[in-house]
């Protein structure tokens, strides 16, 4: 049985795989890690960053969804 963390993402409660750093958890919840912004426990998360930095248990983001377009 895999191991499972409680994190809260854009305010809502979600459950994850333990163990992973940030731009694998982004893949493992559906997100395509290169289209989206990270505020991570309050601050902005430099990109470079995202894969040396490990997610636990009741950590919070809000992941803003980078859309292109315009006229």
């Amino acid at each position: 049985m895999t191991e499972s963390i409680t994190l809260r993402v854009n305010g809502e409660e979600r459950i994850a795989p333990a163990g992973l750093c940030l731009d694998r958890l982004l893949e493992a919840l559906g997100y395509q890690p290169r289209l989206v912004v990270v505020e991570f426990n309050g601050s902005i998360l430099s990109r470079q960053n995202w894969p040396s930095q490990p997610v636990v248990e009741s950590d919070v983001l809000e992941v803003v969804t980078i859309v292109g377009g315009g006229s």
